[in-house]
């Protein structure tokens, strides 16, 4: 019997030719004009995909053909200039037409859910192509599933960069990694979640590919800004409409009258003449001349191309007209003078360049000299909400509580030293004691604490934290451990559940850790620090103290400001040869910073971020003259157990200056 006699040998040998077959010819942006139709579901421009409306995509598209040479493809740009859909773009086109195992990462789990369900689903719904070769999921053993899509010849799995199993899960030909500057630094310690997903494109060689792109972060820390210097740094190249000569767009370009931002035009660096926004859809069509142009030293682009890597930079001053304009980001850059938070969204998300933190440490003694007419132990009244940061050493506890009020305003309200050694009961005996405690408000009130973070450290005294917090429980204590990393949007991370030793016995997930981005936490602080308070003729006028103010009461030490200020921002070269910012102490004592960041991390995760001017009216009305509840103000759910009485503000000891240290 010959082998064309069993049956299904037609099937067989159908799919060992379509084996054999080369890569198509078509490229990606050919695919996504003829097959792609955007959804309202996930677009604001529903109907058939246009490379036209973001031309600048074109080439990056293009270089993730199978037919480019190149092998990896790193993208630093603005927010919402197409490029995740320019992925999506790269995940059809090979279902239809190069399929093989295709692996999507995006910065968490959750995110990979939301875009399966936003973006990957309409994606095949929407294409009578993709919507043949992937079974609905309704269907039994269809392979869609919302983090894996099963198609002839190949499978698309999604994942989070925080998930090392989805990460080390199947070998791929192709990779995409999405906003990249969001991945965590070290996954589990498995190492960098770039390296890890990269690592399953081994076995394909040569033919398999690789796209990084993000919005980037913070100068020396970014991903995609360090991938992007490694390659040969291609930006779009428009003509100019008066004179024809290229140019790439700068910000520093972009002109208008002060106050009014509708009058923006765009000086050309050649003939110095103002363009017109209506203009840029002429510019940037390639037919007029646009194009990609390499801006890297020859030396750079010699390495990148021997690597086959390309880099593309694309800024919001590009973005196609009906989307964000010159005169948006005119007014968005007004707006966010003397705001360095608002001035680093623009810069990251408007101009898709990275963020240079100023991390000098602010002039202790101009602090020392601002003190205000106010004592510790006493919280003024604008503060409504009390947190504390516990530093824990070898023979003593040092905690500081800070009061909280509308846009993040904040006041040293006590500074309090526990003695004695911390692996004996007595200190920590004291510390229950002062979860009690209670403070009186300018109002008449009295505040009790809502949170305390308790650093756990990774040293002798770390059981003995852990066995303190564990008997706590969870409703008032938060038991944290600083990590690395910029991420404001993820400053507190967690919790996770850790294993506890008490009398000799393991208790497994015995205590909730909280991961906090001590890195994030100092930079606010001193960008705070560095604000100038209003004079007395602004308060006058009903000017406001600027948002993030810190407010520093008479009574403290100047040793405790010096410990506020003690360290610095520096750039420190790794072993890999790469530039990286790191927090490193100028002082010997640094116990005020560390539990201003702990209390500031244990106020974050209350969501004081997020409050709104209701809320904050609430806790006004809680500390207000005549109040009918009788309770501590921000008195924070406790455990079942009969709370110590109040206390006046001097149990602990004097506070005078100089007896803290």
């Amino acid at each position: 019997m010959s082998f064309a006699d069993f049956e299904g040998a037609d099937d067989i040998r159908n799919a060992w030719l379509a084996g054999l077959a080369p890569d198509p010819a078509l490229t990606v942006s050919q695919w996504s004009d003829r097959h792609r139709i955007l959804s309202s579901r996930a677009a604001s421009e529903a109907g058939p995909y246009r490379t036209a409306r973001t031309p600048f995509m074109r080439g990056i598209m293009d270089a993730l053909s199978p037919g480019d040479p190149v092998r990896r493809v790193v993208f630093m740009k603005a927010a919402q200039v197409g490029a995740t859909e320019g992925g999506n773009n790269w995940i059809g086109f090979c279902m239809h037409q190069a399929p093989g195992p295709f692996l999507a990462v995006q910065p968490t789990v959750d995110l990979a859910k939301r875009l399966s369900q936003q973006r990957i689903d309409p994606l095949i719904e929407e294409s009578p192509e993709l919507r043949e070769l992937v079974m609905p999921s309704r269907s039994r053993d269809s392979g869609n599933t919302i983090l894996g899509k099963r198609f002839p010849g190949g499978q698309l799995i999604l994942t989070g960069a925080n998930s090392a199993v989805g990460l080390r899960s199947m070998p791929a030909r192709w990779v995409f990694l999405d906003e990249v500057d969001a991945y965590p630094g070290d996954l589990d310690g498995e190492g960098d979640p770039i390296a890890l997903a990269e690592a399953r494109t081994i076995s394909f060689g040569h033919r398999a590919k690789v796209f990084l792109a993000s919005t980037p972060t913070i100068t020396g820390l970014s991903r995609i800004e360090r991938e992007y210097e490694m390659s040969d740094q291609r930006r779009y190249h428009l003509p100019c409409p008066l004179c024809g000569a290229l140019q790439w767009l700068k910000f520093e370009r972009l002109q208008w009258e002060t106050g009014r931002p509708e009058t923006v035009a765009y000086l050309c660096e050649h003939c110095n003449e103002p363009i017109e926004e209506r203009h840029k859809t002429w510019m940037m069509d390639e037919a007029n001349g646009a194009c990609w142009q390499a801006t890297a030293d020859d030396e750079t682009r010699a390495r990148a191309k021997a690597a086959g890597v390309v880099g593309f930079h694309i800024s919001g001053l590009y973005s196609p007209l009906g989307w964000l304009s010159w005169e948006s980001i005119a007014r968005d850059w007004e707006t966010a003078q003397g705001n360095d938070a608002a001035l680093k969204t623009l810069k990251n998300t408007v101009l898709g360049e990275t963020w240079q933190e100023r991390g000098e440490a602010p002039d202790w003694q101009r602090l020392y000299e601002r003190r205000e007419d106010w004592h510790l132990g006493e919280v003024p009244e604008g503060a409504l909400i009390l947190t504390a940061g516990a530093d824990v050493q070898r023979d003593r506890i040092e905690i500081d509580v800070w009061g909280w009020g509308a846009n993040l305003e904040s006041w040293l309200i006590d500074h309090v030293v526990l003695e004695g050694d911390t692996a004996r009961e007595d200190v920590w005996n004291d510390l229950t004691e002062f979860l009690g405690e209670t403070w009186p408000h300018a109002n008449g009130a009295r505040m009790a604490l809502a949170r305390l973070a308790i650093d756990t450290g990774d040293g002798a005294t770390t059981d003995a934290v852990y066995a303190w917090a564990r008997a706590m429980g969870h409703g008032q204590v938060l038991a944290i451990k600083g990590v690395g990393g910029f991420d404001r949007s993820t400053p507190v991370d967690g919790p996770t559940y850790v294993d506890v030793t008490e009398g000799g016995r393991k208790i497994r997930r015995g205590v909730r850790l909280w991961k906090v981005a001590g890195a994030v936490f100092k930079s606010e602080t001193y960008r705070w620090l560095r604000l100038s308070a209003p004079t007395d003729e602004d308060l006058a006028e009903g000017t406001g103290w600027p948002a993030g103010f810190l407010h520093i009461p008479r009574g403290t030490t100047a040793e405790w400001t010096k410990q506020l200020t003690a360290e610095q921002l520096m750039t420190v070269k790794t072993r890999q040869g790469f530039q990286r910012l790191e927090w490193r102490q100028t002082r010997d004592r640094n116990e005020a910073l560390d539990c201003r960041v702990y209390a500031r991390a244990a106020a974050w995760l209350m969501g004081i971020d997020r409050w709104d001017e209701t809320k904050w009216d609430d806790l006004r009305a809680q500390v207000s003259p005549g109040s009918a509840d009788m309770r501590p103000a921000g008195q924070p759910h406790r455990q079942s157990v009969k709370p110590p009485p109040p206390r006046q503000s001097g149990w602990m000891g004097p506070r005078s200056r100089g007896s803290w240290f």
